[in-house]
């Protein structure tokens, strides 16, 4: 099976490629220098030269806060160019792994979201991705859409890199205490999304690492595990405003996993102690 793979100098398609890898499976990394996915001509270009029999489409717009003022550009790359990705799977043949987010849920409330509940966006970027999924669902029935919350990995900017520089800059770092969710380390999503792309267990599913914590838990536990000083103080979402309204609850059941048989992912502590014995960098 041939696998394609966009993003793949991002955060999640870095770790995807390297389990793609590993696994000794024929893919092809893409990203932003390659073609330019907002364009359907050049992804149908793509598709042409190296026919894909699975797609994992990791690409996206990911800044939260200035979606809300590039609305355009966040819809164009989460919504048009998953669409764009979607047709040409469709018209090919191939199946599509569409990773998404708990920011499609409006985060009331404190249970676990199931992947069937109402969903509700508070910002730009919620939405986009919202879109996107309904994109993929339309073009396609062998799809596998896979929400995800709080990633962190090696490749690019995160928390937990955050905290670190932090953590070695200040003596107390102010962290919101009242959003609770679940962090997923990308390294150990990639074997998942790749048990996946490989199976024709096809839907909707929840994927994080076991476990919940506010961003003050995790930000303290990061401390903690890389061994630094700095203390955590606990502060409120309304303390801390944003420019894009952030879920209080993002909470996802992975009941589908179990259900389907897939394995679960590894306590997000367990997670945060590997990925700072490693050293916290690409």
């Amino acid at each position: 099976m041939k696998f394609l793979v966009t993003g793949a100098a991002g955060q999640l398609g870095s770790d995807v490629c390297r389990e793609l890898e590993r696994r000794g499976l024929v893919y092809r990394g893409v990203d932003v220098n390659d073609f330019d996915i907002t364009d359907a001509a050049a992804v149908g270009a793509c598709f042409a030269d190296w026919a894909p029999e699975a797609v994992l489409h990791c690409a996206a717009y990911t800044a939260v806060d200035r979606a809300e003022d590039e609305a355009d550009l966040c819809r164009a790359v989460n919504t048009a160019a998953t669409r764009h990705i979607a047709r040409a799977c469709a018209n090919s043949g191939a199946k599509m792994l569409y990773l998404s987010t708990d920011y499609v849920f409006p985060g009331s409330g404190e249970g676990f979201y199931e992947t069937d509940d109402q969903t509700g966006p508070l910002n730009i970027y919620g939405r986009s991705k919202l879109e996107g999924e309904a994109a993929v669902r339309a073009e396609l029935s062998r799809c596998f859409i896979v929400r995800i919350s709080w990633a962190f990995g090696r490749q690019g900017l995160n928390f937990v890199k955050t905290m670190l520089r932090l953590g070695a800059e200040r003596e107390e770092i102010s962290v919101v205490a009242d959003q609770a969710g679940s962090p997923t380390y990308t390294a150990d999503l990639a074997p998942l999304l790749c048990d996946m792309a490989l199976s024709e267990k096809y839907g909707v599913y929840h994927a994080t690492n076991e476990g919940v914590c506010t961003w003050a838990e995790f930000a303290a536990a990061v401390m903690e595990e890389a061994g630094l000083p700095a203390r955590i103080k606990p502060t409120t979402t309304a303390a801390y405003p944003t420019r894009a309204a952030r879920p209080l609850n993002s909470r996802l059941s992975k009941a589908n996993l179990t259900r389907a048989g897939f394995n679960r992912l590894p306590h997000w502590r367990d997670a945060l102690r590997r990925f700072c014995q490693g050293g916290g960098a690409a």
